[in-house]
């Protein structure tokens, strides 16, 4: 039996190495790390450049897929302000339960994807065909005759979407290391800002230009244009997306020595035992992630921020309120995105450059309550104009928590999967709250759903505050094993 080295350490591998460990999905029994020679890495640095720039390359579809994602979520709400309510014969509550439900399907969805995911070991395959369906049904939304066909149409769609990000979020998670991870996840995460900006102005070229066209409504040209988009995006997803790093399906675009090295940098940051605790015990994945009372923590923190981020789907009726046209409306709400794009993207990096988190999400979420605030106290078209941008910005803070999500919960694989999924799930419920939040009885000041997004907000700062000290406990408990016992374990970002 040959022997390995882990950090200029060499050490015989273990028996269950020479296994295809269950809980890492479809993987390939000659691909396994007994067999590889680690030391074959003259120059480390180099191949490992190589491999990030390659994947990298590959997992920047992502974000195409995500703002198309979140087009095809939040695409109702430029409809509103075209007909879409009319047409259908919306009255009282009716379009708010129209955005709720999709949250419901998207709820239900989410833990049973990223467990069949990581049985398949396929995201290459599966993500675009998941994606290719809620373009379809996206389609049939445009359909529609009335309230029951658009609830129906809602619910499938958002059971469909479900797989999506948790599963990019997993998929992130098996190539790259904690601290690669947080910059990786912020730049998938700008996908739905770039969706809220760019999406406002392409669905006001639709509605503007599409009007009585083969006499349809413009709003219906709008599912239809959008969702075709998305299913021409997916056939291109199935050839550029990678799977795991173990699959067999890697070799056709890494050499042998990158793949090996994908699989080594992992051990690395996670540790060695990453695979191997999985099957430890017997336990599953499922109950090792609802047994840890981190993630049940995590997903209630998230509602909250969902709750708060609740605007979003209503960002096109709050623009409405400044007193211009459905078009200049619409035109109007892509600077506050674009400013919150920038905004993310340099608050990520630098959480990744200084190792911090609890700060990078606190700070974001404190301006975009001083936001609320100033949309509050006045309606003065300027200010709330300003407050949008404020408020936009806090987005930041949902960016920076999925990257100290993933950090959170190192390991095991399987673990991972589950309580990535379960958390986006969990928190979902505060999307279905926030969709109740925003009654147009509450208009034009929405003085009450500020509140309520204030509210949240507060308390999420908070329950983010505790979860830190938590981690600064525990880490302290790691180093004191490092000195006693020599147990060389992983510490937590704060």
């Amino acid at each position: 039996m040959s022997s390995r080295t882990s950090r200029g350490l060499a050490y015989e591998p273990l028996p269950c190495e020479d296994i295809d460990i269950a809980c890492e999905g479809d993987l390939d029994n000659d691909i396994t790390l007994r067999d590889t020679n680690y030391d074959d890495f003259p120059d480390r640095q180099l191949v490992e450049q190589n491999l990030l720039r390659k994947v990298d390359l590959r997992m920047s579809i992502l974000v195409l897929i995500y703002i198309l994602n979140y087009i095809d979520r939040n695409n109702a709400a430029a409809a509103r302000l075209r007909g879409f309510e009319d047409d259908l014969h919306l009255e009282g509550q009716q379009f708010n339960t129209i955005l709720s439900i999709l949250y419901v399907g998207y709820t239900l969805m989410q833990v049973p994807s990223n467990i069949y995911l990581n049985k398949i070991g396929r995201p290459s395959l599966y993500l675009p065909a998941c994606m290719a369906i809620w373009g379809f049904i996206s389609i049939l939304t445009g359909m529609t005759r009335g309230f029951l066909g658009a609830v129906c149409t809602r619910f499938f769609l958002g059971f469909v979407e479900a797989a999506f990000f948790p599963g990019a979020l997993f998929l992130l998670s098996k190539w790259y290391k904690r601290r690669e991870l947080g910059q990786r996840t912020a730049i998938l995460s700008c996908g739905i800002m770039i969706s809220n900006a760019f999406g406002s102005l392409l669905a006001s070229a639709i509605l503007d230009n599409m009007d009585g066209v083969m006499g349809l409504a413009a709003w219906r040209w709008l599912f239809y244009t959008e969702g075709s988009m998305t299913i021409c995006v997916a056939i291109c997803a199935i050839f550029i997306l990678p799977d795991f790093p173990t699959t067999t399906t890697s070799r056709s675009w890494l050499t042998a020595e990158e793949q090996a090295l994908a699989q080594l940098r992992m051990e690395e940051d996670v540790g060695a035992d990453d695979e191997i605790e999985c099957s430890k015990g017997g336990e599953s994945g499922l109950k090792q992630a609802f047994s840890d009372w981190k993630v049940w923590w995590l997903a209630l923190a998230m509602t909250l921020l969902n709750v708060l981020l609740s605007f979003n789907a209503f960002f096109p009726t709050l623009s409405a309120t400044l007193g211009y046209s459905s078009t200049v409306s619409l035109l109007l709400c892509s600077p506050p995105w674009v400013f919150a794009t920038c905004v993310a993207f340099f608050m990520s990096r630098h959480s990744d450059a200084t190792g911090e988190r609890f700060g990078h999400i606190a700070i974001p979420l404190l301006v975009g309550i001083a936001g609320f605030m100033m949309a509050m106290a006045t309606m003065n078209t300027a200010v709330r104009y300003l407050s949008l941008f404020l408020m936009a910005q806090s987005y930041t803070s949902f960016v920076v928590y999925w990257a100290w999500v993933s950090n959170s919960i190192p390991r095991p694989a399987s673990k991972r999967a589950v309580a990535l999924a379960f958390i986006n799930a969990f928190s979902s419920l505060g999307n279905i709250a926030g969709s109740y939040v925003w009654p147009k009885s509450w208009g034009p000041s929405y003085w009450n759903s500020y509140a309520i997004c204030i509210g949240s907000g507060a308390l999420c700062i908070v329950m983010s505050w505790i979860f830190r000290r938590h981690l600064v406990q525990l880490n302290r408990e790691i180093e004191a094993r490092k000195i006693e016992e020599g147990v060389n374990d992983v510490t937590y970002l704060l």
